[in-house]
């Protein structure tokens, strides 16, 4: 372009003064001509000498042949960048070939190796050979080399390779395997060697990066066929046994129609409504726990009751009926192995256990793992729960008090809490809440057999005082300490120490309580940590995936569990962490998953049970900051937890009780009883309103058991009602 600018100056002034010849040539001959004609003579430009009137041949010439000029220029540019592109692209192809045969060199047998890629290298493309030193150009284009290696191929050598490295293996792997193909057996070399450019040494390679292209478990898929791609890409016999597992082939689909993250509660009443209504749906379900979708609440119930010395290896409980269960819902014959999961006619739920996603991508709609492997999806539930809080004071305490806390949620948790129970002499619950006062009642009672002392503390008046009117939280205080439990009321805990063996907890009063192990009840914190990179709204007031009454987050992303904010249409936005609202959202968000456009207006219920005597159900909002209303009757030997069960056949009665109806509470036949007075020091049985605004919001059965229809049916009617006392009734407290 520098060229036609200085050829247009020079000849910029020789066009001109040609332009001025021609015109005052032609005003000249106009003023000679004899015949002066009237029209306004044409000045021509001439190249000639002055006066002559030939046509400016030389001029256009000089312009168009700048023109032609400047195009060739710019055109020769274009195409040079593009082949100097171009011969890059090539030779960044072909000096990954050349560096794969570095792997088995190391070996004896490596030599026959290292000559076929050599051999290769220079046919892969027309690019000369590299030297190393381009290495860090190979990590700016590597996905550009990717994409020139998808589309072009049949110019790769591999080809004359694949016969006798990978052809055997590659029928038996490419089924169930659909994503793996292309990257692990058409163009193995190829595949992995522009990764190994970028990590530089090629022993590790091998290890690490095959992992997250067949995305699976190392300790579960030494398979034959895994052997036998292994020795015969590596080529050398001698490779080591613990490079085996890592090029193991794909033990999940890489794309899933329902994809529920979370294997809780939710995820499982998910995966059940989604087959119900689609029979052939096919659902996979990712966990980052080692178990099968299991069943909470029993870990601080049922479990610490059984009789057998087993119980941790089993994980069977009986009921307060006296059946026998497991806390896994299904057992594992009821759900489809990952890897054959595309290929089952009908449809199955596949669990992927031990895997944890950490990368959500709404636009792209797939999900990547913590190995790097990426699932993509269509319609998606994250119901990933939450993670058990923990005083600051304990996590800044160091680590031998770290060692010495529990923090109960699952499994494991409950195993280690069992063998704490019986190695030591001393275990300090802290938390006054559901799991608090659950697990303090269960020690309790096996403190009862043993020397272990249990102690409770927390900073409310009585056992549960954030839920209960304070009247009923200290007769619930009372009940907890008949089960042998030192009950500290009234704790704030101001520092945690580790002093002479033992944990030193300091409370801001002065008071000092010295313990074997601690266990944190204070409560959960949603897990969240997907929100940032899907994008998702996070509620500022009660934490959770910000969703609409449909449990939508997106189009085609749902929330369910612990972890959702969701828009009660009765009762306004709240966040619930029982395993009855995991079930009745579960199946909510199944249903709607599937096209069902259902709105939350079901009322999950919850409940708590101090020991097989005392137990209480909840529904709506039960906040002992709002008004209440309690109405109380004589309870008799019925009205017990165990004979709860009895009755619904089951010990997680949400199971039970969620599915029952209540046309009308008018309906009732009960015959009025006489009036009750409430009594002061037995709170056999009764009902407890909560008023907002002079509306039911919400009620605790107390020692009231199968009557959660009626509970629901009230709160979602909405009603102002002057009389408690005769809603009461329609309970049928006062039935002998």
């Amino acid at each position: 372009m520098w060229t036609c600018k200085n050829l247009w100056k020079k000849l910029a002034p020789l066009a001109r003064s040609s332009s001025t010849l021609c015109r005052q040539n032609a005003r000249g001959v106009l003023l000679n001509n004899e015949r002066r004609l009237p029209l306004v003579p044409q000045a021509h430009m001439s190249s000639g000498t002055p006066g002559s009137r030939g046509d400016n041949n030389l001029y256009y010439l000089l312009v168009g042949a700048t023109c032609v000029g400047g195009g060739f220029y710019a055109y020769r540019t274009i195409k040079g960048d593009k082949e100097r592109y171009q011969e890059r692209i090539n030779e960044i192809a072909s000096r990954p070939n050349k560096v794969v045969p570095e792997q088995p060199i190391t070996e004896a047998p490596g030599e026959q190796a290292a000559e076929t890629p050599q051999e290769i290298a220079p046919v892969t493309e027309d690019a000369p050979v590299e030297t190393p030193e381009v290495t860090p150009i190979v990590e700016e284009v590597s996905p550009e080399v990717a994409a020139v290696e998808q589309e072009d191929p049949p110019t790769t050598p591999e080809a004359e390779i694949a016969p006798e490295s990978v052809v055997e293996p590659a029928p038996e792997e490419s089924v169930g395997t659909p994503d793996a193909d292309p990257v692990v057996k058409s163009e193995p070399s190829v595949e992995l060697s522009p990764v190994e450019v970028t990590e530089e040494p090629p022993a590790p390679v091998v290890k690490s990066e095959p992992t997250p292209v067949a995305g699976s478990l190392p300790a579960e898929t030494a398979e034959p066929q895994t052997t036998t791609e292994t020795e015969s890409a590596a080529e050398p016999a001698t490779v080591a046994p613990a490079e085996v597992p890592a090029p193991t082939p794909v033990e999940f689909p890489s794309h899933a129609p329902y994809l529920l993250i979370g294997g809780g509660t939710a995820s499982f009443a998910a995966a059940r409504s989604i087959r119900a209504r689609d029979p052939g749906a096919r659902v996979l379900i990712i966990t980052d726990e080692p178990d099968l979708p299991y069943m909470r609440p029993p870990l601080s119930k049922e479990l610490w009751f059984s009789d057998d010395p087993s119980v941790v290896d089993t994980l069977r409980f009986k009921q307060w009926n006296g059946k026998e269960r497991s806390i896994y819902f299904q057992p594992p014959s009821f759900y489809v192995s990952p890897q054959d999961l595309e290929k089952v006619e009908n449809g199955g739920v596949a669990v992927l256990t031990g895997k944890k996603v950490v990368h959500m991508d709404v636009r792209g709609n797939k999900v990547t793992l913590s190995d790097d492997t990426e699932i993509s999806y269509d319609k998606c539930l994250i119901a990933t729960g939450g993670i058990p809080r923990n005083l600051q004071v304990i996590e800044r305490a160091g680590e031998e008090v770290t060692k010495r806390t529990t923090l109960f949620r699952k499994v494991e948790d409950f195993k280690a809490l069992d063998k704490v129970s019986r190695d030591t002499k001393s275990i300090t619950i802290i938390g006054g809440g559901f799991l608090g006062s659950e697990l303090a009642c269960a020690l309790g009672r096996r403190s009862a057999d043993s020397d272990l002392e249990v102690i409770q503390m927390f900073p409310e008046k009585g056992n549960m005082g954030k839920v209960l009117p304070e009247y009923l939280s200290n007769w619930t205080t009372a009940k907890v300490k008949s089960e042998g439990v030192a009950v500290i009321t009234e704790a704030l805990v101001k520092a945690v120490s580790f002093k002479d063996g033992k944990v030193e907890i300091k409370l801001k009063d002065g008071r000092v309580v010295k313990t074997d192990h601690i266990v944190a009840a204070v409560g959960l914190e949603p897990s969240v940590e997907l929100a940032k990179s899907a994008g998702l709204e996070v509620d500022s007031d009660f934490g959770g995936f910000r969703v609409n009454a449909e449990l939508q987050a997106r189009s085609n992303i749902w929330v369910a569990g612990d972890a959702a904010c969701f828009y009660d249409i009765r009762l306004g936005r709240r966040r619930v962490e029982h395993h009855d609202h995991a079930v009745v959202s579960g199946r909510l968000a199944g249903e709607n998953m599937t096209g069902a456009n259902k709105p939350y207006w079901h009322q999950s219920m919850f409940w708590s049970d101090l020991g097989p005597d005392v137990g209480y159900e909840a529904i709506g909002i039960v906040d002992s900051s709002l008004p209440t209303v309690g109405v109380f009757a004589k309870a008799t030997a019925k009205d017990t937890p165990k004979a709860a069960t009895e009755k619904s056949g089951t010990g997680i009665r949400s199971e039970s009780e969620t599915e029952g109806t209540a046309s009308s509470p008018v309906a009732s036949s009960t015959p009025e009883p006489p009036p009750v007075l409430e009594q002061k020091d037995n709170y056999g049985k009764g009902v407890i309103f909560y008023l907002r605004d002079k509306v039911v919001v919400g009620i605790i059965l107390w020692n009231v058991f199968n009557r959660m229809p009626v509970a629901r049916k009230i709160i979602k009617d909405g009603e102002e009602h002057a009389d408690l006392n005769e809603v009461a009734k329609l309970f049928n407290i006062h039935d002998d």
